[in-house]
């Protein structure tokens, strides 16, 4: 209703006005639109652009603009810290039938920049990737909402599966050191004190 009447003051301000161009903040609320905040740019011309915000996009939203182009399910993300790619989110994905793949996602707009399957020497491509899935089946948390969970401590900078321990849990990292254990199952957050 509320976006009903801002269409219509718009109109009627065009109408008014002359046909001066008037801009409009939208919020992006759609769970299928790009990743970083958006306005809607309108003209009187009737043209219609969008201007993505300067903020960068979080592990969480790399992860879901990962997931949208190659579907599966993530089990690390994480930034590249040199090179070509410094910054780049690099986002690890597995498909259902256990290959994985590297999504590269740019950090200042949120969208997939490349994309490659993941070779492995030993000639088993798929043999880790189905370890990782039967090591998230019945979990109730994925690395999206593992970062989520821990980012109220700090920007996460890695997310990673950690099942070694017998536990299936996430591996969370923060940007001033924080290392976090995000259980695979009940969501639990523990500070990791190991290292």
């Amino acid at each position: 209703m509320k976006r009903k009447l801002v269409i219509a003051a718009v109109v009627t301000s065009l109408v008014i006005g002359g046909g001066a161009a008037v801009a409009f903040a939208e919020p992006n609320t759609k769970p299928d639109a790009k990743v970083s905040a958006e306005t809607r740019v309108v003209s009187a011309a009737g043209t219609n652009a969008l201007v993505t915000s300067a903020r960068p996009a979080s592990v969480a939203e790399a992860i879901a603009a990962a997931l949208k182009h190659t579907p599966g399910t993530a089990v690390g993300a994480d930034r590249e810290d040199d090179g070509a790619d410094a910054g780049t989110w690099h986002v690890d994905v597995v498909k259902a039938d256990g290959t994985e793949h590297t999504v590269a996602v740019s950090p200042d707009t949120g969208t997939v920049v490349g994309a490659h399957r993941d070779a492995d020497d030993e000639g088993d491509d798929a043999a880790d990737g189905r370890a990782d899935l039967a090591a998230l089946k019945g979990a109730g948390v994925d690395a999206r909402e593992a970062a989520l969970a821990v980012a109220a401590k700090g920007t996460v900078t890695d997310v990673d599966l950690d099942d070694d321990g017998g536990a299936t849990t996430w591996s969370v990292d923060t940007a001033k050191g924080g290392e976090w254990q995000v259980d695979a199952h009940t969501g639990k957050v523990t500070q990791d004190l190991d290292d």
